[in-house]
């Protein structure tokens, strides 16, 4: 048994706060949860070869000889903040109770083979990567067999993370348990299906809406488990990484009572948490009456009428789009338009008086004029509809307690498009015991907003080209996604690394 000595300098080092510490379920899960419980203690990440273990009193033997047994590595002591280190400990285990059955709301049939062995073994293993998917954060679980095992992996701030290896054999009865949960048919093995259900954490209480997909490989089926949280309450404009400017731009936007405010960029940059998160806000100033429709439905918002399209059954996209303005509404939310009819609805809608968000598949704002005429959208109607398109990205965000200082060399300040900045101060990512030793912690957008004025309607409505509408927002001073990158660069809240990843140079 090893158990690392503290340092001197440990004695002088504030108690870490658990609010603020991205706890790694690799290690916290292997404790048990009446140990942790009782002796105040939880390992949370592994640093240089040592799991760091948070606990009230460094010098508490027994407690660090305890979870010593559990690990092959040496164990660390760290000091944490009593109360925070509660909270923690309440969101990871708990009341420390025997687990009852896990609370699933299902889409489909109940396992006929619910009380036999080999179910309630694949059941808990669920319940596992479940739990630890939701105190990892991760937005993704992938099942992935391959000859010698299935390989557990989370996608955390966009980022795959190894969890665990299981024995190949483990693999049938976790698949099979996730599809009877999400409603599919467990005998077929050679066709790709998907399906949905919601878990309710037995230990903690937290909630997840689950989509599940399968597609058959040659070690068999693998699965990917995206995870949407049913409580929105932090989905806030607020949140999202708009500095001052542009978030004052678009709060102006939507509390416009019509025409249409489109959101761009490819998939998974955060288009719809942000129409989400306009759509809280507008809720909360307002009795408003939303509708929206979706492609699936992501997050459920209490409060707004949401529309999941099925193509295959009753409800097709364009049935709900030629129904929604039957119903009165005074914001209509479309996931995506992708085609001319959905485009003639969003119009139809802004020109009568409603406020339309939707989303567009493009590169930058401006090319959202070109989108819509492309899908023959007549350029007077944008002009008389669209008041603001937005691009939008995400980047890790870096942790605030171990970014490290550099200088932006000058191959880096070109590629930036910022010839003239060599020499400033940007940030690197570190590695701390708040974020796992992994230098980031979460993800933020970045932004280009172009707003819709009268002069630039004029120029759409006499068939700007794209290029011409960029030279417009360059004159009247317009942030471009780059500035807005550039801006959080030298902030410290992203690296070089993650800017360049996340724009394009046009």
């Amino acid at each position: 048994m090893s158990i690392a000595p503290d340092s001197p300098t440990n004695v002088t080092k504030p108690p870490l706060d658990m609010d603020q510490v991205r706890v790694d379920p690799a290690f916290a899960l292997r404790l048990p949860p009446a140990l942790a419980l009782r002796r105040m203690v939880l390992p949370f990440a592994v640093m240089n070869g040592q799991v760091y273990v948070a606990c009230v009193d460094e010098n508490d033997v027994g407690a660090l000889q305890a979870v010593q047994r559990l690990f092959e590595q040496p164990v660390h002591a760290e000091r944490a903040e009593p109360e925070s280190l509660k909270r923690a400990l309440c969101r990871i285990f708990g009341d420390g109770k025997s687990p009852s059955p896990v609370i699933v709301q299902t889409r489909g049939r109940i396992d006929p083979r619910q009380a036999d062995g080999d179910a309630k073994d694949s059941t808990g293993l669920c319940d596992e990567l479940l739990h630890a998917s939701i105190v990892r954060q991760a937005s993704d679980v992938h099942i992935d067999p391959y000859e010698d095992g299935v390989q557990i992996r989370f996608r955390v701030d966009g980022q795959l993370e190894r969890y665990r290896k299981f024995p190949i054999a483990l693999h049938t009865g976790l698949v099979s348990r996730f599809k009877v949960l999400s409603g599919m048919d467990i005998a077929e093995k050679r066709a790709p299906q998907d399906g949905r259900f919601s878990h309710k954490s037995a230990q903690t209480g937290h909630s997840v809406d689950v989509r599940v997909a399968t597609l058959p490989t040659k070690y068999g089926e693998r699965m990917t488990l995206r995870l949407l949280a049913l409580q929105t309450e932090t989905l806030t404009l607020e949140r999202l990484g708009m500095f001052e400017r542009d978030l004052t731009l678009f709060e102006d936007a939507i509390a416009k009572p019509h025409g249409m405010i489109l959101l761009t960029g490819p998939t998974g940059s955060g288009k719809t948490t942000t129409l989400y998160a306009a759509l809280r806000k507008l809720i909360a100033q307002d009795d408003w009456n939303i509708i929206t429709i979706e492609d699936p439905i992501e997050y459920g918002i209490p409060g707004v009428a949401q529309v999941e399209v099925d193509s295959g059954d009753k409800v097709s996209f364009g049935k709900a789009l030629r129904s929604v303005l039957r119903h009165d509404p005074d914001i209509v939310m479309i996931g995506e338009i992708r085609d001319r009819e959905t485009a003639d609805v969003a119009i139809k809608a802004s020109l009568t008086g409603h406020l339309v968000l939707s989303t567009l598949h493009t590169n930058s704002a401006a090319s959202v004029i070109t989108r819509l005429s492309d899908m023959g959208v007549d350029r007077y109607l944008t002009a008389a509809t669209v008041r603001l398109a937005v691009a939008q990205r995400l980047v890790r965000r870096l942790c605030c307690h171990c970014q490290k200082p550099r200088e932006l060399t000058m191959a880096e300040a070109v590629a930036l498009d910022r010839p003239d900045q060599v020499g400033a101060t940007v940030f690197e990512p570190g590695g701390c015991l708040y974020c796992a030793n992994r230098g980031f912690a979460g993800r933020l957008g970045v932004f280009e907003l172009l707003p819709v004025d009268e002069e630039l309607a004029r120029k759409i409505a006499d068939g700007a080209e794209e290029a011409e509408i960029a030279a417009h927002t360059r004159q009247k001073g317009i942030p471009k996604l780059t500035d807005d990158t550039f801006d959080k660069l030298t902030k410290g809240l992203t690296t070089v690394k993650e800017a360049l990843s996340a724009v394009t140079i046009w």
